[in-house]
């Protein structure tokens, strides 16, 4: 399977595991990318200290490219893109704020830089910042969202007419019959991330992992758009912010009932209650709690099937 998306990563397919705090560690990251993917250690909820160990554990753990997602807003972000340099980390995702900022720079150690946007508007500006790929993420991932609620059917096809550069599709993906729609709406390649949280290498606590395979169609809500948007499942703290919207909360309000350390109390430490469980859409269709390597054979074989599907009489007209 050769496309933009495999030769730029130097991967087998292309699929991409997104580096989701608190549930993508260097285990998740090695297991994906030994599979053929490319797998994302999530730094955004690391010390330095901490980012430095995942990425020699990785190293130790594949022989495959993997990369780092880094969030810009992260407030020690200097000492992580040291690290990533002096390790030789080969790819870089960055997102969550202006690519302008460390791309030149990443790009000048011969590091690969992809970026994470929810428009077409700040697809052409990461492109115009020099970024080798973009991810463009519909309004059905987990995680923190876009605010115009695009929906990733909507997103690709309208970014993919506007770009020169490889496009990686996001939200909603979970299957290879996704992957295949993806692609043929313009997309070189898919990154999941809600399906890898229900693995056994993601470091997500157990407890969210079975959260996340009972989910149902409606049970999660995109919130907190003053904030920063986030898909959440409906438990206790969720409601505790329906209220505070109710009742005419103001935005200091919200900051106030949000805290720190929401999502780690939820995703990482399995606190179910007043936890903030951020999960996708796609989590409806996700049943099993299964290893990596098998998500990623599970995803490329339906895609095969799916593929040879499309020259059947079934789809000509």
């Amino acid at each position: 399977m050769k496309n933009r998306i495999t030769s730029l990563f130097d991967i087998e397919y292309p699929l991409i595991q997104a580096g989701m705090i608190w549930c993508s560690g260097w285990e998740l990251a090695s297991a994906v990318s030994n599979a053929g993917g490319l797998g994302i250690i999530g730094s955004g909820s690391m010390y330095p200290h901490i980012l430095e160990e995942h990425i020699q554990k990785c190293q130790a753990a594949t022989n495959r490219p993997f990369a780092v997602n880094l969030p810009m807003l992260y407030p020690d972000i200097d000492k992580h893109i040291e690290t990533i340099i002096k390790y030789k980390v080969p790819i870089v995702f960055t997102s969550a704020g202006n690519p302008k900022t460390w791309t030149s720079h990443l790009k000048s150690h011969g590091i690969k830089v992809v970026h994470v946007v929810s428009s077409v508007k700040f697809a052409l500006k990461a492109q115009e910042a020099g970024v080798d790929a973009v991810v463009a993420e519909g309004f059905e991932a987990g995680g923190h969202n876009g605010r115009d609620e695009t929906t990733t059917m909507c997103l690709i096809p309208m970014v993919a007419k506007e770009l020169s550069i490889p496009l990686i599709a996001a939200g909603g993906i979970g299957t290879g019959r996704a992957m295949l729609a993806a692609m043929n709406l313009g997309a070189d390649g898919v990154q999941i991330g809600s399906r890898f949280v229900a693995t056994f290498e993601s470091s997500a606590n157990e407890a969210f992992k079975h959260v996340v395979i009972n989910v149902n169609e409606g049970d999660t809500q995109l919130t907190l758009k003053e904030l920063t948007p986030v898909r959440l499942v409906k438990n206790e703290f969720y409601q505790k912010v329906q209220t505070a919207y109710e009742t005419g909360a103001s935005i200091d309000q919200l900051k106030e009932l949000l805290g720190r350390g929401r999502a780690k109390k939820g995703m990482f430490e399995g606190d179910l209650v007043e936890g903030e469980l951020e999960i996708g859409q796609v989590a409806g269709l996700i049943n099993e709690i299964m290893p990596a390597a098998a998500v990623v054979s599970e995803i490329i074989s339906e895609y095969r099937e799916a593929l040879d599907e499309q020259q059947t009489e079934k789809y000509t007209f």
